[in-house]
């Protein structure tokens, strides 16, 4: 190749590059006029669903790889889902379907053969069927419920073939889907963590309680002992806490001693050793809720440059530490 060769050669990519994204821009501002009369009373169908209830999610080919996640992420945030491809379902698994489910169907053409071949079926049962669909005028359309439309998107491959720009659509308005329901159900950072307990996701969602020292690894102490005490306990605590939470006779937080402490102490004063701790202590400490997430304490720990966060319940009585390091280590 000659270098106008190499230069021709880069545009055609870059230019074909640009052309799908525009192509595919196009498409979701196209499908802003779904979110219509439809949409919220599919929305209110998938909020009234039953308690032993689920959405059963069928496409094939591409449409049905794009089920599968908004399967996934409907489940993910509380609304009970399975994916069932069509062809599994017309040789038995049809049974999976039942009156008080509600059946979301994706197909760009609405004439797919093999999701066609489930409908009558799913009717007999008396599913409620939803469809997101390219067609409006589609078998599957007439067929359905409620009809998420596409509105005739226009694919960005360059033959106008490979499903592109309608695979998108149809992933964007099943997020919107997905988000209008979990908005509507006040659903929670700490609902998702349930549903999410493994990797990294997982881990940045789990709770205070989860991974707060406690018991033999907690230093507590009362803020009429002595420091010197004070610096034993904490020498002497399993896990080496570096530091110890001060309460009063009731049990309830009044502060905090730590190696900071100490150090100031040191440099300030060279009688504070047999002083009650409560005189050299850190008074309002920071503190968290066991029922918080990590990732709360983790802010606390960074916004306020500290080492420790002190775990209290309701009452204001300490159940728990939480060390920087205990942060690092679940990462």
């Amino acid at each position: 190749m000659t270098n106008q060769d190499d230069k021709n050669f880069e545009d055609n990519i870059v230019n074909t590059a640009n052309n799908v994204i525009k192509s595919e821009i196009e498409a979701l501002n196209n499908i802003k006029s779904s979110i219509d009369d439809n949409f919220i009373v599919a929305v209110k169908m998938l909020l009234e669903l039953g308690k032993d209830s689920k959405v059963i999610v069928s496409g094939i080919g591409k449409a049905g790889f794009i089920g599968m996640k908004i399967s996934a992420t409907l489940a993910s945030t509380g609304v009970p889902s399975f994916f069932l491809h069509p062809a599994e379902a017309i040789h038995g698994d049809l049974g999976r379907f039942r009156k008080h489910d509600i059946a979301l169907i994706l197909s760009n053409s609405g004439e797919t053969e093999e999701v066609l071949k489930i409908l009558p079926s799913i009717k007999i049962i008396g599913c409620p069927v939803i469809s997101i669909t390219g067609n409006s005028e589609s078998t599957l359309a007439k067929n359905s419920d409620i009809v998420l439309s596409l509105n005739k998107t226009k694919e960005a491959c360059p033959l106008g073939i490979a499903p592109t720009s309608s695979t998108t659509a149809m992933l964007v308005l099943g997020d919107a889907l997905a988000m209008a329901i979990l908005k509507e159900q006040n659903f929670t950072a700490e609902q998702f963590a349930f549903y999410h307990p493994g990797g990294a996701l997982g881990r940045s969602l789990m709770k205070v309680s989860e991974i707060m020292r406690t018991d033999d690894k907690l230093c507590i102490v009362n803020e009429n002992d002595v420091t010197k005490k004070v610096i034993q306990k904490i020498t002497e605590t399993k896990g080496r806490p570096g530091a110890a939470i001060i309460v009063n006779n009731d049990g309830i937080l009044v502060g905090i001693y730590t190696d900071g402490n100490l150090r100031r102490n040191l440099s300030e004063n060279n009688n504070f050793l047999e002083q009650p701790v409560k005189n050299v202590m850190g008074k309002n400490p920071k503190k968290i809720h066991p029922d918080k997430l990590i990732q709360e304490a983790s802010r606390i720990l960074r916004e306020c440059e500290i080492d420790q966060i002190i775990v209290a319940d309701e009452d204001n009585i300490p159940v728990g530490l939480i060390d920087i390091q205990d942060i690092y280590k679940i990462y």
